[in-house]
């Protein structure tokens, strides 16, 4: 083989790596949209019980095909305080046995030398399902060809691999130079360098695989490079949680320590069995006795012993291990950012999970809604009692509406421009801009209502007790529509969002009542003109935020096909 022989198989190499990268980001981002719905719900039921969340982050990174996607949103989930360390740790455990479905689906497209092969079967997908993208108007179908794209071009950067490592295995110094990298641990660390630089644990499994069925390398080399890509799999976890909070920091330390740990236990284990059987039984002969002439299903049936049996050793550690890094990751780190205001179910990590970043979003306008409310309430009691006591704690919690508003529609914009959304999705993230400045009026307008309870203490006024009874009734009738409107916004329920606009019809008779109520009030010596003023635009803008709410509550009408 000539030169330039050697580089046309590194440019294969690459643009097999670079076709299978593509193809693992189409079948994730297809995949998440079309069971997206179903995602939600997995990761909804995280719990306590350690196998329920193997469970979940093992299904989870089956369905996206992403151990990193998992990874990373769990770290999210972490730093928005919704999952605890704990169930963090068994979910990314549960994530390292569902990668092992692509080593699986490599492995198998490698069969049929004699006939017709299971990668050109397999990568005929790529051409069925670009048809489908192109000729179908359905959102639907288009997304299954996405998914039949990727899952085509899976094989295809496959084939590409696999043809360099034939021509690389046609090389004699090739040959003699990998069979000369024996050391256990410089393999490993090959591995792990190897993914922390494209960072795709899959793809060095895969290249893995070509090289072992080409002979290019043994399988006890296989094996060895594959335990390093675990490792080195830990980098986007790493990343992510370097820019996130201490949790974060601390979800990123269990999965290194974890995937460091199988690794070592697994290496510990070799040398004993070749110490006690002189060298005769290894990894790679246990595995070639147990399928033998296929070396692609031993390696790949390997990976997938490898992070079973780590899990099951690790699982009962949990605990300890959660310790460790709470220790090492003390609580101290995050004192100068404590004070930081933060979104409390989003961040920057949950970009990369789109589908359960916009289930995260509605949790975060709902959790506006509840402060904006607390506002309103805190306003009414100012303004009735004259007591001004809550006043810090109402500038406090104006503060964190205006920093949410900004801050949910900078996330809102980012989410929109990433793909993996379904049309569902994408319609109700075209209204949560107007829901959140909706709720943030709700907030300036009980501000407006606390500036007139001021106008009322520098006049030495006050409220009839008549007026005072209509404020209750008011403030009740209010809450009532909050209920209604927000169950409907939660539950995207038109019909609730007819009952809520009952309330809010009902609400605008009352405070035109509540004006004649005044006038006859003020006729009666009962008001004076100072308190009457105050109390006219005080109701003038309880009505304002009841058409407020009520907005929010009709985004939903939006969202129906």
């Amino acid at each position: 083989m000539d030169a330039v022989s050697v580089v046309s198989a590194i440019f294969t190499l690459l643009a097999g790596i670079g076709v299978f990268l593509v193809a693992c980001n189409m079948m994730s981002s297809n995949l998440e949209s079309a069971g997206s719905h179903k995602l939600k719900q997995l990761f909804g039921k995280a719990s306590q019980s350690g196998l329920i969340g193997v469970g979940i982050g093992a299904l989870g990174t089956a369905a996206i095909q992403s151990s990193g996607a998992t990874t990373v949103m769990t770290i999210g989930f972490v730093n928005a305080g919704i999952i605890s360390l704990t169930q963090a740790a068994t979910i990314i455990y549960g994530a390292n046995i569902g990668t092992t479905i692509t080593a699986q689906i490599v492995a198998l497209g490698m069969f049929g030398s004699n006939t017709i092969s299971t990668t050109i079967i397999f990568s005929a997908f790529a051409g069925i399902g670009a048809f489908m993208m192109m000729l179908s108007k359905k959102n639907g179908w288009k997304t299954a060809g996405g998914i039949l794209t990727g899952f085509g071009m899976l094989f295809v950067g496959l084939s590409l691999m696999s043809g360099s490592m034939a021509d690389f295995a046609a090389l004699d110094q090739v040959k003699v130079f990998l069979a000369s990298i024996s050391n256990q641990i410089l393999l490993v660390l090959i591995g792990a360098i190897f993914t922390a630089i494209i960072q795709s644990s899959s793809v060095t499994t895969s290249i893995a695989l070509a090289m072992v069925v080409t002979d290019l390398i043994s399988l006890n080399q296989g094996i060895f490079l594959t335990m390093g890509s675990n490792i080195g799999s830990c980098v986007v976890a790493i990343l992510a949680g370097v820019t996130s909070g201490k949790n974060a920091k601390r979800t990123s330390l269990i999965h290194l320590f974890f995937n460091c740990a199988g690794v070592i236990i697994f290496m510990l284990f070799g040398w004993i069995l070749g110490l006690v059987t002189t060298g005769e039984v290894t990894f790679g002969s246990i595995f070639n006795s147990m399928f033998p002439d296929v070396p692609q299903t031993q390696l790949a049936m390997f990976h997938t012993f490898f992070n079973v049996i780590t899990v099951v050793l690790m699982l009962p550690l949990t605990n300890p291990l959660v310790n460790l890094v709470t220790k090492l990751v003390p609580d101290k780190m995050a004192e100068d950012t404590s004070r930081e205001l933060k979104l409390a179910f989003v961040d920057e990590n949950m970009l990369r999970t789109p589908p359960m970043a916009v289930a995260q979003i509605k949790k975060e306008i709902v959790a506006m809604s509840q402060l904006a409310m607390q506002n309103f309430d805190r306003s009414i009691n100012i303004i009735t009692s004259l007591d001004f006591s809550q006043q810090p704690e109402f500038d406090k919690c104006e503060h964190k509406l205006n920093f949410m508003n900004r801050a949910i529609v900078d996330f809102v914009v980012k989410l929109s421009d990433c793909n993996g959304l379904s049309e569902h999705d994408r319609r109700y993230l075209s209204t949560t801009y107007r829901s959140v400045r909706d709720l943030e009026r709700v907030g300036d307008y009980a501000e407006n209502i606390v500036e007139y309870a001021q106008g009322l203490r520098q006049a030495g006024d006050s409220f009839s007790s008549g007026a005072l009874e209509e404020i209750k009734e008011l403030h009740s009738m209010v809450h009532s529509l909050y209920d209604v409107a927000i169950k409907a916004y939660v539950n995207e329920s038109i019909s609730l969002v007819s009952d809520a606009n009952v309330i809010e019809e009902q609400i605008d008779d009352y405070t035109h009542k509540m004006e004649e109520f005044h006038i006859k009030r003020m006729g009666e010596g009962i008001c004076t003109p100072t308190a009457g003023a105050q109390y006219l635009e005080f109701s003038s803008n309880t009505e304002r935020i009841a058409d407020h709410l009520m907005n929010v509550a009709k985004s939903v009408v939006n969202l129906k096909p």
